[in-house]
Formats: structure tokens, sequence, C-alpha cells
């Protein structure tokens, strides 16, 4: 029988041992060699002693290993009181085969060897098999939790979890409400993902939302070891199919990116007499104010931007979007004597905004009477507008004048309910002139108490009436080349001081540029005092025509469309059959913006039938001068037909004769010095608008 190799070694070793223990104590009794073999004899019998007193583990392995030791002081013994060596030779042979019969039970030096041969290799132990434990402990679960939990354990309990309780939707036969744990009581949930949810139940990733479980005292425990999860495939669906207005409103238009993102739905209104819809939404406080996307919304309620049929008012963190079922732009509205007769604050209305709220203009302002400023293109609506303003000042008692430019029907039969109406630039720097007279003479005036006052509508005593003057087409007669300087000049001082005295001045036309000739300081003047109504600006001069009204770039508004009409549908059928498409309905005159506040806001102004005839809209009587005025101003020789040509010397000093002979004469139409006479006005750089003006411009300046 073979053995290790370390056993054959270390019997090897106490064979060549055994000899020396014997020769020792005989040829060496006193030597180094008996001396070494006592005190490793009681080395190895002291291991043996604390081996054997010990109770640590291996402690009989330690003494097998320190038997030859201890058995060495013993042989080494003996030999020193046996007589000759025979017997010495017999002791030292039976240490060696004890020793080596011991060797391989001593397991010394035997670590990561395989065993000896002759030792039985131990069986395997079996393990213990132990049953598991439930999952779920007997809760008197119902059959729907029952088959759920089967369905999911079934599938690897997602996430690590397990079912608690699987509640039913009312009217959803496929949707439920999971109640999760994890499935290590006192660990997270971490992952558990709606795709994992979605794989074992065998829905849609779309369908499953997964929600935290907040702590409910006394009922269930909540944190991170527990999820909710809403399994909801039926009720997706009909979202989908059938939403209600919360939902439309939270897919379509309040999610991300969407067109009023962060919106809350609140609720619908629907107009059945004004035929238009309202929707109510409000962001977060936390999101500041509502950011709205005007195309991707119009998108959303199936309409077009350019419809006219969308409008939008922003109200704090609140959002109004009225959808009208055909444009309020393209809709008519009759002015009537009510709408134009101004209230207790000199307000009255002169259309209605796109939202469908009045738009109110007004006669007067707290600074005093209110000037106007009316911008449109030819075509554009500016004499209807102008119509309205004159009737709301004859209404308010004030007395009307009326210049325009050229000769014009409509603005004719407006002149006939006028004090006063003329055309051409003579009849305006006329006019301009008197009123630059009236401020003198109202400044000059008393009132019931005896004192002089600004004029105020509501202090009485006040003894004169409001003035409104309309100069139609202005910047046209202000590039007059002999009256334009002094026109403008006039319009500017009449702008500044003239609403102390209750004189208005309603300048309209097709520019406000300064670079067409408008002064900045009558733009500005006119502005500050009044509510200025754009109609129907060409697209590209939008920018430009409200940044010279002071609004900024942020609140300037889109162009309006060039017919507020949807377009007529078969358009494609059209086009194969090879007909022309029809007539498109230019509907916009009298459509555009009324500035009041810092955002302009669309309008359609109010409609008079000038074929129908005006007086319904008109007072019965027209508000004239006062005798004191009218006398003041004939005194000042400006009383009379300002039809009629020049008269000599009312503007500036006749040039001499041809004889050069002036005789020393006064000159006929003498008399007292007119308003604005001896004053010159040089022609200005900035009504300078072709060669021809500026030729004749060099000329005045170099006597030529």
């Amino acid at each position: 029988m073979s053995v290790p190799r370390s056993v054959a070694l270390e019997r090897t070793l106490y064979t060549l041992a055994a000899p020396v223990l014997a020769a020792a104590p005989n040829v060496f009794p006193d030597g180094a060699v008996t001396t070494g073999l006592a005190l490793a004899g009681a080395a190895g019998a002291a291991s043996v002693v604390h081996a054997a007193t010990s109770r640590t583990p291996g402690s009989g392995r330690r003494i097998l290993r320190a038997m030859p030791l201890a058995l060495v002081a013993a042989v080494d013994v003996a030999a020193m009181f046996t007589p000759g060596w025979h017997a010495d030779a017999l002791i030292a042979a039976g240490w060696a085969l004890l020793c080596g019969g011991l060797a391989p039970w001593s397991r010394t030096g035997r670590t990561h060897h395989r065993p000896a041969l002759a030792t039985p290799a131990p069986a395997m132990a079996l393990p213990v098999v132990h049953e598991p434990a439930p999952l779920h402990p007997l809760d008197d679960a119902d059959l729907l939790t029952i088959r759920a939990r089967q369905l999911w354990e079934r599938h690897g309990t997602p996430g690590g979890t397990l079912i608690i309780t699987a509640t039913p939707h009312e009217g959803m036969p496929h949707d439920l409400t999971l109640l999760l744990r994890s499935a290590e009581p006192g660990r997270p949930i971490r992952s558990l993902t709606p795709a994992g949810v979605a794989a074992a139940l065998a829905v849609n990733e779309a369908d499953v939302t997964i929600l935290p479980v907040a702590h409910q005292p006394g009922h269930r425990q909540g944190g991170p070891g527990w999820a909710e999860v809403h399994v909801t495939p039926d009720a997706n669906q009909r979202r989908h199919t059938a939403p209600t207005d919360h939902e439309w409103w939270a897919d379509r238009i309040g999610q991300v990116g969407g067109p009023v993102p962060g919106s809350q739905f609140v609720k619908k209104v629907r107009d059945p007499e004004r035929k238009v819809t309202h929707y109510i939404a409000q962001v977060p406080d936390d999101m500041g104010e509502p950011r709205v996307n005007l195309h991707t919304l119009a998108a959303a309620l199936k309409t077009k931007y350019d419809e006219g049929r969308m409008f939008v008012t922003i109200d704090g963190s609140q959002v109004l979007v009225s959808l009208w079922d055909s444009s309020p732009l393209a809709q008519v509205f009759r002015a009537t004597r009510e709408l134009l007769t101004p209230d207790k604050n000199g307000r009255w209305v002169t259309g209605y905004l796109g939202n469908g709220q009045p738009a109110r203009n007004r006669v007067y302002t707290d600074r005093g009477a209110a000037h106007g400023l009316f911008v449109a293109p030819s075509g554009g609506g500016k004499t209807q507008l102008m119509a309205l303003h004159i009737a709301a000042d004859a209404l308010f008692g004030a007395v009307v004048w009326l210049a325009a430019e050229a000769p014009d029907e409509k603005a004719a039969t407006l002149g006939g309910y006028t004090d006063r109406y003329g055309v051409g630039a003579l009849y305006m720097i006329r006019l301009l002139r008197t009123l630059d007279a009236l401020m003198d003479i109202r400044g000059e005036m008393l009132w019931e108490d005896g004192q002089v006052h600004d004029w105020d509508p509501n202090l009485p005593g006040c003894p004169y009436r409001m003035m409104s003057a309309y100069l139609d087409e202005f910047l046209s007669a202000a590039r007059d080349g002999e009256y334009g300087a002094e026109i403008m000049d006039l319009a500017e001082r009449v702008s500044v001081k003239g609403r102390k005295y209750g004189v208005g001045i309603k300048v309209a036309g097709q520019s406000i540029y300064v670079q067409d000739g408008f002064t900045q300081l009558l733009c500005e003047n006119l502005r500050e005092n009044c509510i200025p109504v754009v109609l129907k600006v060409a697209p590209k001069k939008v920018g430009d025509m409200f940044k010279a009204l002071g609004i900024p770039s942020e609140n300037t508004p889109d162009p309006l469309p060039r017919s507020f009409s949807p377009a007529e549908a078969g358009r494609i059928d059209r086009v194969m059959r090879g007909e022309p498409e029809p007539p498109a309905d230019s509907n916009t005159g009298g459509a555009g913006w009324i500035v009041e506040a810092k955002q302009p806001d669309v309008l359609r102004t109010l409609y008079m039938d000038f074929k129908a005839g005006l007086d319904d809209c008109f007072p019965d009587t027209v508000a004239a001068l006062t005798d004191h005025e009218i006398r003041e101003l004939e005194a000042r020789d400006l009383w009379f037909d300002w039809t009629e040509p020049p008269r000599p010397g009312e503007f500036g000093p006749e040039p001499d004769d041809e004889n050069g002979d002036d005789g020393g004469a006064p000159k006929k139409g003498g008399g007292k010095r007119r308003s604005g006479e001896g004053r010159k006005y040089a022609t200005r750089r900035d009504t300078v608008t072709s060669p021809r003006q500026a030729l004749d411009a060099i000329k005045n300046l170099t006597g030529v």
C-alpha cells in the first residue's frame, strides 16, 4: 500500500535518527548531541502536556506531532542506564517503529494535499431542504387579487414586488389598480418599471402609471417600499376616442411643448346668442405669465390663425381662448346713437374687439380735451372712423370743425353735421390759425366764479364749449409748398396747449412716420392725449407703425389677413376642371387695432351707412362758438368765409407792384394783425419728399 511522500519521508527520518539515539549516550555521554537530544525531548514533553491540558480544537493532532520528540528524551534516559549497546539499539528501533506508525495520523504538513489512499473518503452530506414560506399569508384576498397574484408570480414578480390588493375600475373591465409592496420587507422598490408591468400584464407601456404611496396613519404603510400601479387600457382608449374637456386640453394644449404648455383646464362656456365658445385655463403661479403659440393653438382648435375666429386674452396667470363660429371681424356692427353717446366719463363705443368686448374711445381725458389719431390706407375705413368720432363729439355738445385736404363725398356729407367744413391747405391753415387765436381768447374768459380755469368738463360754470377740429389727409396738406410749414407748426402748438382750453385736434392720414413729414413732437403729443386707432396697415409696415406709436417689439401684433372669410372649398375640383377661383371677399375695411394700453387690441369699428343717411347718429342741432368768441375772432380778422381766396396781407406783406411805388398808403385788408401774421415759416427740411420740392427749397434759400 502506497503512502504519501511526506509520510515516507518522515518515516525515513525516524529510521535514520534511531542509530543516533542508540549511539549518542554510549559514544558521547556528556557531548553536545546528548544535550541537544535531552532539550528536544523536554520541549516535546512540554508541548504534549500543554496540548493535553488545552481545550482548543486540534489538540489531538498537536499531541501526535509532539510525541516523537517527547519519546526522544525517554529513549535517551533509558540508554544511559542500560548496560551495553544492544538494549539501546532495541529501544531506538522500537521508537522508530512507533513514530513511523503514528506519522499518517499526525496530519502535520498535509494542507492542500490529497488524503492518504489508505484513508476512506468521507460521505457527502445531503442538503437540508426547507419548505418555502408562502409569499402571501392568509389575508382573505378576493378572487381578482388572487388571480392577479398568480399572474404576477408566474412572470417572476416584476421589480421584486408582491401584490397586496387589486382593485377594479368601475365600468372598465380591463382596468385596475395594484397596490404593491417590496418582496423584501424594509427594502425599497428599485427596479419596477412601466415596461416590466406592461410585459407581465400584456398591455401597452403607455397604459401603465406608477405612483408613490403616501403614508396613511392607521390604515396602511407607505414610502419607497410601496407603489401604486394604475393599469388603464380601457380608459386610455376612451380618452383617445371620446375625451372629456379636461383630458382634451391636457393632451392637446397643456402638454409640454403644446400651444399653452403647463396650462390646466378650468371650464368651457358656450354663448349661443353670440355664437362663441370660451375656454378658460390657468397656469401655476410659479410658471409666470402664460406662453401661447397662436398658430399651434389654432390648429388644435381646428381653425386657422388668419381666419380671425380665435382670440386669446391673458389676465395674470389665466388664459381665455375665444373661438367664434365665424370671425367677429367679418361682421358688420351698425352704429347707433346709443353706442356713440359718451357716458359720464366721456367714453363711447367705437367698435368691438376680437373677443367681443366693446372697444371704447373718449372725447376727453383727465388732462383735458382729447386729441385723435387715425391711421389707415386708402379704402381702409378712415372716413368711417372720423364719422364716428365726429358724431360722438357732436352728441357730447362739442363744436366740430372739419378740414379736408381734397374733396371727398363722405367728407362733404359729414360737413353738413359740423359747424364749419372746407377743403384744401388754405382752409386748413385758416382753421388752425383760428384755433391758435381761440386758445388765447379762452385763456382770458372768466368762469362763473370770476376766475380763469383750465377746461374741465366736470367743473361747472365753463363759459365755452369743447372744440374738436378734424384734419383729414393732414400730411398731404402739411407738404403744401406754400402753407405746409405753417400748418405743421400750428398743429404742433394746438397739440401742446389745446387740451387746457377744451380744444382737441384730430389728425387723420395714411402715415405717422417722421420720414414722411410727421414731426416727433406732434406724434408724441397726439399719442399721449388720445387713444389711437390704426386700420388695415400693410404687413411690411406693421412693425414700423407701432414702433412710431411707442409700442415695444414684443407687443407688436401680427398683420391682419386680406380677408376674414374662410376659403371656399372645392379648389382641387376647380383646378381639375380649369375653372377660375371665386373673388376674394375683401371685408377688412374698418378692421384694425385700438391702442389704449401697452398692447394693441384687434377691433372692428362701427359702420355708418352714408347712403341711408346719418341723421339717426347725430344730434338735431349743431353746436357753435359763443358770441364772445366770434366777436374776438372777428376783431382779429380771423372769422370770415375761409373758402375765399387769400386776402391781401393775410400771409405776410404784399410784394411791391411793378412800378415799385408803394405810395405809403395802407393796403387793402389792413388793420389789426391776424394770428400768425408776421411769423416767417421756412419750408421744413423734413417736408421735402420729392426732387421738385428740394429744388424749390434751394431756390428759396438762394433767393433765385
